[in-house]
């Protein structure tokens, strides 16, 4: 017998596509990460030490 579906298999384009239109507004609106903070954050973190995440926007 196959297991069920779980929230994670389903595919809803829609909901994928509403989801990717509120992510990139929120990029423009300047609240996002820079990619090289994050880098550096998983860098410190890799190497044993805890720091705080970078601050969006």
């Amino acid at each position: 017998m196959a297991n069920p579906a779980t929230i994670f298999d389903i595919e809803d384009e829609q909901i994928e596509e509403k989801a990717l239109r509120e992510a990139e507004a929120q990029l423009d609106a300047g609240q996002g990460v820079d990619h090289a903070l994050v880098s550096a954050w998983l860098d410190q973190l890799a190497e044993g030490r805890r720091v705080p995440p970078p601050k969006c926007g």
